[in-house]
């Protein structure tokens, strides 16, 4: 294979890489979350952690590689990025983290399935999505969003028996009893947290997007989101929880390497990668893969933590992708169409632009006029 035969392969496929190691990174974060909850980690200091450890990771690598490319910081970039420290660094964390305390990682992976199909509506409404009533790939990306909504209805309202898997593990690593003793009103509670905090990161995605176009620094930006969410973090957090100070508390345990791992990976790296995916994709291709992480976390749950799924998680799971993937294919040939059109239309303009040719033409006192155009 040659040189430039590899970068094109590499160009096709990097997109896909960067989002699957997204995912992957998220699944991971997700059990590693859910462990320190069950040992009594606050979601809001967490949350404050997490972003600070991003904050002090993330600061050095823009201000030595962005230090000449950085723009100017105007107050409408600086509106959008404090907006953007509260949308997902404060907001969806705390109601992720929440949700997923009252229900299972499994649970709370699968609910946020419904992000692509939010992701999607919001940018529709905002012009970022191109929807055609009449193209039958637009029908199908609608069709897939009331899908995906309706999954998630299945897993929130439908439970039926407990489903055992081939690797499933009766007992934990630390032999402790499952942690899946959830109740109705406990899944519909954690449901609704999981569900506005999706509205929220949706809402994240969407104005990430808008704001890379005239701040385009993506470390730069990275961290500074991770900054103004420590700091409206640390004030929810003062207010909350007022004068509990032991919560402020941190050891050599899960909880910290909680607040290490999803700090540098699932808020620096994900941020970060999540703008570069987006320059090339658009905002609805990030969130479209968030079904690989429900899987590993249910293989990994499962096997570790002896997590058990029951009838409606898979049911709802299974028509949560299906109604994701329709959405995805819409998107592909909505893409294909558009670059074809956008093909023909620079064909059109070349055909209809004039020629034109310096000719000198001597007038009656044989003085050579200006140049003629000719057509």
């Amino acid at each position: 294979m040659s040189k430039e035969s590899f970068k094109g392969l590499y160009d096709r496929t990097k997109p896909f890489m960067f989002i699957i190691f997204l995912q992957t990174s998220y699944a991971v974060g997700s059990l590693v979350i859910k462990s320190a909850l069950n040992k009594g980690l606050n979601h809001y200091t967490f949350a404050v952690y997490r972003n600070a450890i991003a904050t002090l990771f993330f600061g050095p690598l823009a201000f030595f590689f962005e230090r000449k490319a950085r723009p100017k910081m105007t107050v409408s970039i600086f509106l959008k990025i404090i907006l953007l420290g509260l949308l997902e660094p404060v907001i969806d964390q705390n109601l992720f983290y929440a949700g997923m305390k009252s229900t299972t990682a499994t649970f709370a992976s699968a609910m946020c399935n419904i992000l692509p199909a939010i992701t999607f509506v919001m940018a529709w409404m905002l012009r970022l999505e191109k929807v055609k009533m009449k193209s039958l790939h637009s029908q199908v990306k609608i069709i897939g969003t009331l899908v995906t909504i309706g999954g998630a209805m299945i897993m929130t309202l439908i439970r039926g028996p407990e489903i055992q898997f081939p690797w499933t593990n009766n007992h934990t690593l630390h032999h402790q009893s499952p942690v899946n003793t959830m109740s109705t009103q406990d899944q519909i509670k954690g449901s609704l947290m999981i569900s506005v905090g999706c509205i929220s990161w949706a809402s994240f995605v969407i104005l990430q997007a808008v704001t890379l176009k005239s701040y385009p620094a993506d470390l730069s930006l990275t961290a500074l989101v991770c900054m103004m969410g420590t700091l409206e973090g640390s004030i929810l957090t003062l207010v909350v929880e007022k004068a509990n100070t032991s919560i402020w508390s941190i050891n050599w345990d899960i909880k910290l390497f909680a607040a290490i791992y999803n700090g540098v990976v699932c808020s620096g790296f994900a941020y970060y990668i999540s703008g570069v995916v987006m320059r090339d994709r658009g905002p609805v291709f990030v969130t479209a893969f968030n079904p690989l992480s429900m899987v590993i976390i249910s293989i990994l749950e499962s096997s570790f933590l002896a997590e058990k799924l029951n009838l409606g998680n898979i049911v709802g799971a299974i028509v949560i992708v299906l109604g994701l993937y329709l959405v995805i294919w819409g998107k592909s040939k909505d893409q294909k169409q558009q670059g074809h059109e956008s093909s023909l239309n620079q064909q059109e303009n070349g055909m209809k632009r004039p020629i034109k040719h310096s000719v000198d033409v001597v007038n009656s006192h044989g003085k050579p006029s200006s140049d003629v155009e000719v057509v």
